[in-house]
């Protein structure tokens, strides 16, 4: 089957859900330590799409491989026109190009939307996201060692950041 980019709808949450809860389990691609609900992802996807902000995702069949989003990086005026954004991809469907189809989707309705600045807050040892930012021209602005805490241990988080126009 091929993977197509589409807007999430709302039987895609509880596979949104899964993807979520599994990142935050099993890994420090996301520095939560505590699952998520189904109230919080609805609230989380209904709360961009009542921004005007898209959340996507990556399906093939009703298979949901991937998602995506970005978000307001900080609420001050003078940042209105930059966005932090997300990508998670569903185990089964790592390693599959899945993240390489959302993102340049994403940054389509970044643009689309104003946006001047996609940033990117990456573990600094999760080589392949870093990989794949840098593979869709974002570049490294930042690092900060120890800024959090997660399986008993400190990790440094890489700010990464594309301009768009």
């Amino acid at each position: 089957m091929t993977i197509v980019v589409r807007d999430a709808r709302d039987e895609d949450l509880p596979q949104i859900l899964a993807i979520h809860n599994h990142v935050v389990a099993t890994s420090t691609a996301h520095y939560n330590a505590h699952p998520a609900d189904l109230a919080d992802r609805r609230a989380l996807v209904a709360g961009r799409r009542a921004a005007g902000l898209p959340f996507l995702v990556a399906a093939e069949g009703d298979a949901v491989a991937g998602y995506a989003s970005f978000g307001p990086f900080r609420p001050q005026d003078g940042f209105a026109a930059t966005v932090e954004h997300m990508i998670y991809v569903a185990p089964a469907f790592q390693r599959r190009g899945v993240a390489g189809q959302l993102m340049p989707a994403l940054e389509a309705r970044a643009r689309a939307l104003g946006v001047h600045v996609m940033l990117g807050a990456i573990d600094a040892e999760n080589a392949p996201s870093v990989a794949l930012h840098e593979r869709h021209g974002f570049v490294r602005v930042g690092l900060m060692p120890q800024a959090a805490r997660k399986f008993g241990r400190w990790l440094d988080l890489l700010w990464m950041q594309k301009t768009l126009g």
